[in-house]
């Protein structure tokens, strides 16, 4: 892509609040969702947990669990059948290390120990509690307070390294006021309303799947690796996901023990894991511990940003909560470091959770940058704003694109920041509650992965649109389903869209905020082509108006297809494909961003979210009243679905500062929360006053769409600004999160 490339313009449909594709089936209840699969033969297997969090099984009672009249199959270490990929090892260097039964040790609670499969759910429900295992328990550590596991230095994938410019040591030195404060954040668990869950069936050495996935052509690949057999082996259907949040991009051990019965039994085979078991081998976001040391110039100039993050990881695997690199591309500092450290503990192996590493970095870097204004004497935004960076600190580069100032202006506007008062526990309102006012900067980055797509224009003009993306309820089939219909010039009515199925073109991975950017870019490529090939047929016939047009461009509108600029020269499609006698016509398009692009610029989505709380100062309960975000994100596809995506990511923010925390007994290592009453996410009533602002911006360096990501960064400035608020409210700094209201009591 050269520097003078600009977004092609859109049609008709791209820009439009159009309403989910997807939601009549889903309202209706007509969606099938992978465990509504019910093929003929079906056995049901349950895995069951480890209670323990580190030792082994010293003793399973299989013959009771065999003895349940239905249960067909225990599977246990001592008679799994073998697998032919190494469980301890990686397919690919995007996934995890999985538990299969390989011995009889146990790593973590939640740990598969055994399968059983029966006839019906009950049968194999009450094999599984009949096994009733004994261990031998080893002393265990699960969280970071106890400091008691193995300290490491990350490095490879999921470990991130650190990034260092300008001179730290100097930095320091030099400023005149600085900080030294340390942040918690607690592990956290993804709860989509729909658990894993896979239906598993054989035909011959070709495997069958029904399996929510965010990757399908990464997983038809793991899985053909752990089985041995090709990738063009494996199919995966996926029409609807109920939520992934970045757990369903990856094999799971349950998952692949299914998937082993049903080729030993011969049947297929079916797993739904229960809420409780989605606390376990499934992912989550480590806990971390976070030091910042800021200082400042006697301009309130930062001298040094230096971020330290130490991440909770497993014992036998590497992935970490990279928080220190959300300070990297940010705030100017003269010189600014970012590092890293795990510590292996036994729990299960984290793995992205929405918005990894920027979600709880940004929550300490956010108020730490509010400690730092009020040492400043500055108000919290005009800080932000004396050190606003106008290329990213960490490279140098310059932003393809950064509306960061109208998001803040915009945002503080509507919020009515400027009569925010400076000290706090000057607010109240007229109920007495203390009331609070904080912001925080939103930031994500934009990746984009490999993508493929088709687009057939039929003979009656209509078009088929076909590629393997994946809507996990964020509306991305109608997202698309826009784009491919303005690529065509066709109206949303005339464009069937396919996707959810492994053997439609790869559409990449539906994850990072850049599943639009990237299936959207293989869709709009793949309708041009087929507009082109339209065009060629058009040129080289006698009896078309547009003959003889030779090498010009030609647009599409409304179903008819015109020369560029000459809008008196236009014909139907149907027309041209009528005499050409051709049944349909179809264009390929693939998308990837060029390697040189992502060097010569930094690509992030901004945003600033303002928030306000009210602080009962007996009781010292905290309600969350108002969130008002702005947030620059590039083209805006659907506002209606950017809205509720923005929506999302702050309410998860909410969820971040006050509820979310997975709790563990120290005695056992199991977590004691382990379920929706226990472990805490927001309800209508903590959700208040809710308002989002995008702000126009346009990026002809992202890729050829203009299009960035927004399912991730309304998280990342909501957790501080609420945090921030509270501090206004009482003028008590909470550094841990959820924030408590025994953090708040005198």
């Amino acid at each position: 892509m050269s520097d003078t490339m600009t977004p092609q313009r859109y049609g008709s449909n791209a820009g439009q609040p159009l309403t989910r594709r997807d939601g009549l089936a889903k309202v209706t209840g007509t969606a099938t969702f992978a465990a509504d699969n019910t093929p003929e033969g079906l056995l049901y297997a349950v895995y069951v947990p480890a209670a323990i969090a580190r030792g082994r099984v010293v003793h399973l009672n299989v013959e009771a669990a065999t003895a349940v009249a239905g249960v067909t199959h225990v599977m246990t270490p001592q008679n799994r059948p073998p697998l032919q990929g190494d469980p301890e090892a990686k397919p690919n260097g995007f996934s995890f290390i999985v538990d299969v039964l390989q011995n009889d040790g146990v790593r973590y609670a939640g740990q598969p120990i055994a399968l059983v499969v029966g006839e019906t759910l009950e049968a194999a429900t009450e094999g599984a509690r009949l096994l009733a295992p004994r261990y031998e328990v080893a002393d265990s550590e699960t969280t970071l307070a106890g400091q008691g596991g193995e300290a490491v230095e990350p490095g490879a994938f999921g470990r991130p390294g650190g990034a260092e410019h300008g001179d730290v040591p100097a930095g320091h030195a030099a400023a005149v006021s600085a900080i030294d404060v340390v942040y918690e954040t607690p592990a956290q668990y993804h709860n989509a309303m729909e658990t894993h869950a896979v239906v598993a069936a054989w035909d011959g050495d070709r495997l069958h799947l029904d399996l929510p996935s965010q990757a399908l052509s990464l997983s038809c690949a793991s899985y053909a690796y752990f089985f041995g057999i090709p990738a063009d082996n494996v199919t995966i259907r996926c029409p609807y996901i109920g939520g992934g949040f970045g757990s369903k991009a990856f094999p799971t051990g349950p998952q692949v023990l299914a998937i082993l019965a049903a080729r030993t039994a011969g049947r297929p085979v079916k797993l739904m894991l229960t809420r409780a078991q989605m606390f376990g081998p499934v992912g989550h976001r480590g806990a971390t511990r976070q030091r910042l040391r800021l200082g400042i110039d006697g301009g309130a100039a930062l001298t040094v940003l230096d971020h330290e993050g130490t991440a909770a990881t497993s014992r036998f695997d590497d992935f970490i909560e990279p928080a220190a690199n959300a300070s990297q591309g940010l705030y100017a500092a003269e010189a600014l470091r970012s590092a890293h450290r795990a510590v292996r503990l036994d729990v299960g192996t984290p793995g992205p959770m929405r918005a990894p590493g920027e979600a709880s970095g940004s929550a300490a870097l956010e108020c730490a940058m509010d400690e730092m204004a009020l040492l400043a004497g500055l108000d919290p935004l005009k800080f932000r704003l004396r050190n606003y960076a106008e290329v990213e600190p960490g490279t140098g580069k310059p932003y393809s694109s950064k509306a960061l100032r109208a998001c803040y202006a915009e945002g503080a506007k509507r919020f009515g920041w400027a009569d925010r008062p400076m000290e706090p526990g000057r607010m109240r309102d007229a109920r007495g509650l203390l009331t609070g006012w904080g912001m925080g900067t939103a930031l994500f980055g934009c990746p984009m992965f490999e993508a493929e797509a088709t687009a057939t224009l039929r003979a009656d003009g209509s078009a088929l649109v076909e590629t393997s993306a994946i809507d996990m309820g964020q509306g991305a089939w109608t997202a698309l389903a826009q784009i491919a219909a303005d690529s065509l010039g066709l109206p949303m009515d005339r464009v069937e869209f396919r996707a959810g199925h492994s053997s439609l073109p790869n559409a990449g991975i539906a994850g990072g905020s850049g599943h639009t950017a990237t299936a959207g870019g293989a869709l709009h490529a793949a309708g041009r082509d087929a507009i082109r090939k339209l065009g060629e047929i058009a040129a080289a016939d006698p009896d078309s108006p547009l003959h003889g047009s030779g090498n010009a461009d030609f647009t599409a509108r409304d179903g008819r297809l015109y020369v560029a600029g000459d809008d008196s020269r236009s014909e139907d499609f149907a027309a041209i494909l009528s005499r050409a006698g051709a049944v349909d016509l179809t264009g390929a398009g693939s998308a990837s961003r060029p390697a040189a692009d992502a060097e010569a610029h930094a690509m992030n989505s901004h945003g600033a979210v303002f928030a306000e709380v009210k602080v009962d100062p007996d009781l010292c309960q905290v309600r969350v009243t108002r969130l008002v975000g702005a947030f620059a994100a590039g083209r805006i596809i659907n506002p209606r679905l950017t809205e509720s995506q923005l929506m999302g990511g702050m309410i998860w923010g909410i969820s971040f500062a006050l509820h979310e925390e997975a709790k563990h007994d120290p005695r056992s290592g199991r977590i004691m929360n382990a379920d929706l009453a226990g472990y805490h996410v927001p309800v209508n009533a903590d959700v208040r006053g809710l308002e989002v602002l995008t702000i126009h911006e346009d990026d002809p360096y992202v890729n050829a769409l203009g299009i960035k990501g927004v399912g991730e960064i309304g998280v990342t400035g909501t957790v501080g600004a609420i945090a921030n608020a509270i501090w206004h409210a009482t003028g008590k700094r909470a550094r841990r999160f959820p924030i408590r209201i025994e953090d708040l009591l005198d």
